[in-house]
């Protein structure tokens, strides 16, 4: 893991070279060489410094949008790159945090972050004059803890299953609803396809790392089945279940047959670049992965298929979406917090938000924007999307408050322990229950 320092060292090489202004809205004045009149002084530009992400169109999509408002606005930006995985970003931005850094002015943040780092960013609500209000409901309930409003929504995600339309027509094959027919499928294209000669097509690919996008993955396999949310609403430990242990014993068969080894190690880019250079039938990822794959230069532009995740098997099977996004929040040690604030609103606003969807195919968090007719036409998924929304399954952040890393980091551990076969799905879900009654205390967070 990178360590607060090695961040320093990402700030100093990612960013152009610059000293800090203080901005100020001093009144002073000068006075002109000829001594006619005396002049307001212009008012000093800031500079914010922002963390943007880095997967798939992640730092592009959001230094483009930066510079757009420093623009507007003559202040300048400072775009600090992040590292990929959103457990190993936590981990550095609460270092960061924790340690009273100025360095960042505004985060983007998870979804399942506000619970953890709400003490340390501003109330946006003293800044946003109700612009909140556009966005969805559910995720301004989300990002408000203790009454304040400590992360305003930048873009939204609900997990997808990807397909090879033009090989499940070729093996005469549908879109799979349940994960035995995603299983029976990706054998059947991948064995006739390796016998054609294609030695290295894989059925099915995913994030199986050890990391929060393995907690994504996992709970949308365990609620698919029936399996709850690892920990419920009440905050008592719901995971040590039959239903939760059959749906990883499933995933666990699937490794070395049709999901390769190193899938294992795999985050969100590693699955996209094996599907997209045609290299897998199915894949689950988030809406991003979308228009990358019909990019010009693209192995697979349009031969693509997107729907909603398969269900389990039983009477409380249904198909499950684990809800993701990001946020923008800033930091209570900006030294220019009303500046950072305007950033974090421009960035999250209707016109950036239209902008990204339409270049880089984020899902907006702006209700409006559903409707938008240009939006709609760069995105055509965007309507099947609401199914996922529909389906979507919280990760436990709310019930585990500021625990929630650390259960987090037992549930994917425990999850790798079955998918390397070191384990069955139902010991390791005992020992996990054991492990997390104890951190919660009987379910008291």
């Amino acid at each position: 893991m990178k360590t607060y320092t090695g961040l320093l060292l990402v700030i100093g090489l990612a960013t152009a070279a610059g000293c800090k202004k203080e901005s100020s809205n001093s009144s002073a004045k000068t006075v002109d060489p000829a001594g006619k009149a005396d002049k307001p002084a212009a008012p000093a530009s800031a500079e914010i410094s922002i963390s943007c992400g880095s997967v798939g169109k992640d730092y592009d999509t959001c230094k483009s949008g930066a510079d757009l408002w420093a623009k507007k606005t003559g202040n300048t930006v400072k775009v600090v790159t992040s590292p990929t995985s959103s457990s190993e970003k936590l981990a550095l931005a609460q270092q960061m945090l924790a340690s009273g850094a100025t360095d960042v002015d505004v985060f983007s943040t998870d979804v399942v972050w506000p619970g953890i780092l709400g003490t340390f960013f501003l109330d946006l609500k003293e800044y946003s004059a109700g612009a909140e209000k556009a966005h969805f409901e559910s995720i301004i309930a989300n990002n408000t803890v203790d009454g304040k409003l400590v992360a305003l929504p930048w873009y939204t995600d609900a997990g997808l299953l990807y397909y090879r339309k033009d090989l499940l027509d070729k093996y005469q094959a549908q879109p799979p609803t349940t994960w035995e027919e995603l299983t029976a499928t990706a054998k059947k294209v991948q064995d006739g396809e390796r016998k054609a000669g294609n030695k290295d097509l894989w059925g099915f690919v995913f994030q199986g790392k050890a990391y929060e996008g393995l907690t994504c993955n996992a709970l949308e396999w365990v609620a698919s089945y029936g399996g709850g949310t690892i920990v419920g609403n009440d905050g008592k430990v719901t995971i040590n279940n039959p239903e939760a242990a059959a749906a990883l014993d499933l995933v666990a068969s699937w490794i070395g047959t049709i999901t390769p080894s190193g899938a294992l190690n795999y985050e969100e880019e590693e699955s996209r670049a094996l599907f997209q250079s045609g290299k897998a039938v199915f894949m689950r990822n988030w809406p991003y992965a979308y228009q990358l794959s019909q990019a010009a230069e693209s192995p697979i532009k349009d031969k693509v298929g997107v729907t909603v995740l398969p269900k389990g098997s039983g009477a409380s099977a249904r198909s499950a979406a684990t809800m993701g996004g990001w946020n923008l929040s800033v930091s209570k040690f900006s030294k220019h917090p009303k500046e950072a604030a305007e950033l974090a609103l421009y960035l999250t606003g209707p016109e950036e938000q239209k902008r990204r969807a339409i270049t880089a195919g984020y899902q907006p968090t702006i209700k409006s924007l559903y409707e938008d007719k240009e939006v709609l036409a760069a995105n055509p998924s965007f309507a099947m999307l609401q199914g996922s929304f529909a389906n979507s399954v919280p990760r436990p952040s709310t019930a585990t408050k500021g625990l929630y890393n650390q259960v987090s980091s037992a549930f994917f551990n425990a999850v790798q322990k079955v998918l390397n076969k070191q384990a069955k799905g139902k010991d390791a879900l005992a020992e996990l229950a054991e492990k997390l009654d104890g951190m919660s205390h009987g379910g008291k967070w």
